[in-house]
């Protein structure tokens, strides 16, 4: 069988998908006891992980490097590319909103500023409700846009409103849901299709065996 090189998101989801794939069986000690490294090879050689943040995982499975990544739903929306989008692995769960101070007036048509890490999202978003907007992004705390009068309202991923609550703000519209996906380098999907579909498989049954489809 040909050893899968798997490309992980570190950081939020990367603890929930090595508890997934050792469900399925594949020994990640060495994932949790990883120190600095950021490449692994697991114990039966049928696997090489390497640890990454999100938006890498995509150009890692675009340029080849991986045969497969493990990134949210979140970086495929805003950033796309090629790749065959193959599983939803039901962790991770959070969702786009678009969120405020409660004076904000989100039927007012006047054109609004929205702050963001997430341009293509937030833009595609309003397009599709024929809302005039202009877009500011936003690489740290976007929370803090509002309340210093940076932007009318913010989009941004929630997944339990803490800190939206802690600075003020609340939830207006909720907008797409988010998940971690397992998507695959096309070549890959052709030249280690065994492999691919035995991974892919695996992960599937268990999901649905644990969510009672």
């Amino acid at each position: 069988m040909s050893k899968l090189t798997i490309a992980l998101t570190k950081g939020r989801i990367e603890k929930s998908t090595v508890a997934l794939l050792e469900k399925i069986g594949i020994n990640c000690d060495f994932l949790r006891n990883k120190n600095r490294k950021l490449v692994f090879t697991s114990p039966d050689d049928k696997y090489q992980f390497i640890l990454v943040k999100a938006v890498d995982v995509l150009t890692y499975v675009q340029q080849g490097v991986a045969d497969i990544g493990i990134v949210g739903s979140d970086v495929i929306y805003e950033d796309g590319g090629e790749h065959y989008e193959m599983l939803d692995l039901k962790i991770g769960q959070c969702r786009f909103c678009v969120a405020s101070q409660p004076s904000y007036d989100p039927t007012d048509y006047r054109r609004k500023i929205i702050a963001t890490k997430y341009p293509r999202t937030a833009a595609r978003y309003f397009q599709a409700k024929g809302e005039d907007i202009e877009i500011i992004k936003i690489e740290g705390s976007v929370e803090i846009a509002p309340l210093l009068g940076l932007a009318d309202a913010i989009v941004d991923i929630v997944e339990t409103g803490d800190t939206l609550r802690e600075n003020g703000l609340v939830i207006f519209e909720e907008m797409d849901a988010i998940s971690t996906r397992l998507i695959v380098n096309q070549v890959s999907l052709k030249r280690k299709k065994q492999a691919v579909c035995q991974l892919v498989d695996q992960l599937d049954a268990y999901i649905n065996k644990e969510k009672g489809d």
